[in-house]
């Protein structure tokens, strides 16, 4: 049994949530929120709403389920569309700013 969340359009780019998701993934649940919670990250507190989500979802599939026996099978980042903004430089010249955007997908499972 795997259950599953998505967060689409997060506004932090894809890289900087990569190097969270990659340290959590294959880990047990409980263990991925401790380390979540201690990390300095602003991608943390994102991934760490999204593994209780993920947790909560798989208690509503089935809810004699021990969730202490959960386990992240598989997460992975990626690139959303980007948001193109004007910035205005000096003698009419203007910069486009990319603002990136991720879908974070993470599914957990049983071991």
């Amino acid at each position: 049994m795997e259950a599953r969340a998505i967060l689409r359009y997060a506004r932090i780019t894809p890289t900087k949530v990569r190097r969270i998701v990659n340290l959590i993934r294959g880990k047990k649940a409980a263990d991925a929120l401790l380390m979540l919670k201690y990390m300095p990250h602003r991608g943390a507190r994102i991934v760490e709403k999204l593994l209780r989500s993920a947790l909560a979802n798989a208690e509503q599939k089935n809810p004699r389920i021990d969730i202490d026996n959960l386990k992240i099978t598989k997460a992975y980042v990626d690139q959303g569309p980007m948001m193109k903004r004007i910035e205005y430089r000096a003698m009419g010249r203007a910069n486009i700013r990319k603002k990136k955007t991720s879908h974070i997908t993470i599914y957990v499972g049983i071991e």
